[in-house]
């Protein structure tokens, strides 16, 4: 049995292969969620009018692996104190957020922010991270 998981963090290339590589995995899908327009195309999700945001959709086997450690591949594949931007790349598309798929993802999504926001490391920058509701998945 697997469960699922949706994360945004910058270019969705980057972050797929961070949680590609993690034990216990299935597969990882990138694609568009969070926004408004249905099936959205790279080049509107560009204009940032569509609110998607890029994203890796997990298929994992969480006898394997927990939604805990894939929030640990999440925080450090990316600077979650950018607000729309990651690297060079911005605009709302690169957003950091988790998408979670039930209360469980959302306690323990909250919990790990809050324990990253008061750790050393980002002791002097605020976590902009988004925690909301997964909505549709686009494949891109």
């Amino acid at each position: 049995m697997t469960e699922r998981a949706t994360f945004a963090a910058g270019c969705f290339w980057g972050v797929e292969e961070a949680f590609r590589k993690a034990n216990g995995v299935r597969s990882t899908t990138v694609g568009y969620t969070g926004g408004t327009t249905r099936n959205p195309t790279y080049e509107e999700v560009c204009t940032d009018k569509t609110g998607h945001a890029e994203a890796v959709q997990v298929e994992y086997d969480p006898s394997v692996v927990s939604y805990e450690d894939l929030l640990k591949v999440f925080w450090e594949s990316h600077d979650p104190t950018t607000p729309n931007r990651q690297g060079p790349d911005f605009g709302s598309q690169y957003r950091s957020a988790i998408f979670y798929h039930d209360e469980k993802q959302k306690t323990a999504a909250m919990a790990s922010r809050d324990k990253l926001q008061n750790s050393d490391r980002f002791s002097k920058k605020r976590i902009v991270t988004e925690i909301v509701t997964a909505k549709e998945f686009y494949r891109a």
